[in-house]
């Protein structure tokens, strides 16, 4: 099967106060090491997996995230592609996506996305409200982004997916209305819609546990609101044509990313950077099905090599994954399929669980297929607790992670 290429740039102008990924500012200067770094992994790809006891197929698909990729110079990105298709045997129809912040796509790195044969570009617009944009610590404006918008497209990149975030500092019921109007009016096919997170790893969400007002913290809506926002995104985008296929994720028909599909439906993946996740198939063990290998989330050790962790998939392991990573599409999991792959026992063991979860609303059986109610997307980590022994070995990759 197809593998997906996920490449990590942790690089950003500015780093938002609510962030916890493995990203910040840094020195340019560092930019060309960590270049360099990055094409020796992709073309040593091959040799790594095999070492881990994995099999590489060619990819359709391709992704730079972050961080900010877009941060990076016309040469920088040219080389990081050059570097993976002198790798992998990328099909024709491979779909490529690289985000960007709105205001760092001048046109020469514009020129240089469509020569690289990207397809595909994710802005991270958060707010369509100036005032809730600069409060988190982001640069550009709205209009900004629509001339990003429309400046890709002269380009011949019209598949472009917005990202929001619901629950930001100065957030109200009209604003949210406000920046979802504009994100339909600028008809993106595609948009992700994710819920302020607390986290006492950011800025803003130590602020807000200790109650203060720095960061704004005092202006950010509760989690009532915010989880009334997220309720109001998915009926306003559903009603015009851009339907929830994800928990966080809406898209026009055929226009659902093909890359992040990958992770949720547990098809082979290879991550390269700081801080990025891979699974791969493995050909040793008859109980070991998979092998999910990561690197460090540290700039300084990853640039000073450090080691890959490891960790084997077994079949009870894959049963879990297949729980509570399709449990976040729309359509859920199809037990009947579940059931074929790896045996009965791979529903019977959760068996009193999804009763339990059908029986408080959070859950609903139609057909063979189980999936999460309106409610339980809202209550989803919950959920998801349920069908996990240690939930630290199965913590997202870096692209996925979601602000809930």
């Amino acid at each position: 099967m197809p593998v997906g290429v996920y490449i990590s740039v942790p690089f950003c102008r500015t780093k938002c106060t609510f962030c916890n990924f493995a990203s910040g500012v840094f020195s340019k200067e560092l930019f060309d090491k960590y270049v360099d770094r990055i094409t020796a992994d992709i073309a040593g790809a091959h040799e790594t997996a095999q070492q881990l006891g994995c099999d590489l197929d060619k990819a359709n698909s391709i992704y730079l995230g972050g961080g900010t990729p877009s941060v990076l110079s016309s040469a920088q990105l040219r080389r990081v592609f050059i570097a993976v298709r002198e790798t992998f045997q990328v099909e024709r129809d491979a779909e490529v996506t690289v985000e960007c912040a709105p205001g760092t796509l001048t046109a020469e790195l514009i020129e240089a996305l469509v020569t690289c044969g990207v397809n595909r570009v994710s802005l991270g617009v958060q707010s369509f409200i100036d005032k809730e944009c600069s409060s988190i610590g982001r640069l550009h404006t709205r209009q900004i982004v629509l001339d990003d918008i429309e400046r890709l497209r002269a380009a011949g990149i019209e598949n472009i997916s917005i990202d929001l975030i619901a629950g930001l500092p100065h957030q109200a019921p009209d604003s949210w209305r406000y920046s979802l109007t504009e994100t339909i009016a600028t008809g993106v096919p595609h948009v992700s819609v994710y819920m302020l997170e607390v986290d006492e790893d950011s800025r803003l969400g130590r602020e807000l546990i200790a109650g203060g007002t720095r960061y704004h913290a005092h202006f950010v809506p509760d989690d009532d609101q915010t989880a009334d926002f997220y309720i109001e995104a998915c009926d306003t985008l559903s009603s015009a044509g851009i339907v929830q296929y994800e928990i966080s994720n809406f898209a026009r028909e055929g226009k659902q990313s093909r890359h992040n599909l990958k992770y949720w439906k547990r098809e082979p993946y290879i991550g390269f950077g700081v801080d990025a996740h891979s699974m791969l198939p493995a050909y040793f063990g008859s109980t070991c099905e998979a092998v999910r290998f990561a690197t460090t989330d540290s700039l300084d050790a990853y640039l000073a090599s450090a080691p890959l962790t490891r960790t084997l998939v077994d079949s009870r392991s894959a049963d879990e994954e297949a729980f509570f990573l399709g449990l976040r599409l729309n359509r859920g999991v199809n037990l009947l399929a579940l059931k074929q792959s790896g045996g009965i026992d791979s529903v019977e063991r959760y068996r009193e669980e999804i009763a339990e979860l059908c029986t408080d609303g959070l859950l609903e059986l139609e057909g063979e297929f189980l999936r999460l109610t309106p409610r339980g997307r809202l209550l989803s980590n919950d959920v998801f607790s349920r069908f996990i022994r240690d939930v630290e070995a199965h913590a997202e990759p870096a692209s996925l992670r979601i602000l809930q």
